[in-house]
């Protein structure tokens, strides 16, 4: 066990907060350990009513800005987990990310296992992946909040009849226009996100690259293609409303017609905790029920739903 004084910095949602049990748990577990806690000031004061009073004087609220912990948790989904990561940004901060909902690829750790998870970080039993991140800029310049995605960059179209035409350039050579809804440009880590919801590969997350997946395309022939995470990839875009929106993580900002996208690879990456077993390919089976028997699982819940009615 490490003789560190670990401090513990923990994101939430509210979704995550339906769980006061687990949360109170969870900071047990840390300060049985003699842990720095510390809890963003926001999911703080929305939790505050299930935390008991032991555990209330046993931690520290903490701004978004200049924050320094050894981990961050992330109670939540994948949503929560970004919101994290985007907040550590390149402060290298390894993120455990605990499932509190349902569906959850970067959020994979259960809540069951939480406590264990904790076992594993004092026995120093547990590996540090390291995760690309892109970067956008518009006419050459940083926009103007987090230009950085874990998942993916989305350029969307943003009246309802109208599709966007998306000029593309990967590293000065013109590629194709699409004539589409949008378009997706992914990490490994986002292609079992909105990526793989349009069509896009699955791709491993240590393969150095990136996907570019067109949005209900007008033309079949328009495929996904993966390029190196090495590229510059130039995006100018044309639509008849003279505006589009851009999704970076989910964040989203309306840009006019006109302004050139680029998107490369990031200087930093995100680091997430991995324990035993708990690998990407072991998430894709569970996560996505390869090689489970659908007629089964459909029997059972049919079979579930004449009980409860």
């Amino acid at each position: 066990m490490t003789d560190k004084k670990l401090t513990f910095a923990i994101f939430g949602s509210k979704s995550g907060a339906s769980n006061p049990t687990r949360i109170n748990q969870l900071i047990e577990k840390l300060i049985s350990y003699n842990a720095i806690i510390y809890i963003e000031k926001q999911y703080l004061n929305f939790i505050d009513y299930s935390l008991n009073t032991k555990i209330k004087n046993k931690v520290l609220p903490f701004d978004l800005i200049n924050f320094k912990a050894d981990f961050i948790i992330s109670l939540g989904g994948d949503g929560t987990f970004l919101k994290a990561a985007g907040r550590v940004g390149n402060l290298q901060i390894p993120i455990i990310g605990v499932n509190m909902g349902r569906l959850g690829f970067l959020a994979n750790i259960s809540q069951e296992k939480l406590n264990s998870t904790i076992d594993s970080i004092y026995a120093n039993n547990f590996i540090i992946e390291e995760r690309s991140v892109i970067r956008l800029k518009c006419n050459e310049k940083d926009v103007i909040f987090n230009p950085f995605a874990l998942n993916d960059i989305a350029i969307l179209k943003r009246d309802i009849a109208s599709m966007i035409s998306i000029h593309v350039e990967i590293n000065g050579e013109f590629l194709t226009s699409y004539l589409a809804d949008g378009l997706v440009i992914s990490t490994p880590t986002g292609s079992t996100a909105y990526s793989l919801s349009i069509g896009g590969p699955i791709m491993v997350p240590q393969t150095n690259t990136l996907s570019i997946t067109p949005v209900a395309p007008h033309s079949l022939n328009m495929r996904p293609i993966v390029v190196s995470d090495e590229s510059k990839i130039r995006l100018d875009v044309e639509s008849r409303s003279h505006n589009f929106l851009v999704a970076i993580d989910g964040r989203s900002v309306k840009m006019k017609e006109g302004t050139t996208l680029t998107i490369q690879k990031a200087n930093h990456k995100v680091k997430i905790i991995k324990t035993e077993n708990n690998t990407f390919f072991n998430t894709l089976r569970e996560k996505l029920m390869w090689g489970a028997d659908t007629r089964q699982l459909y029997s059972k819940s049919l079979k579930e739903k004449n009980i409860n009615d």
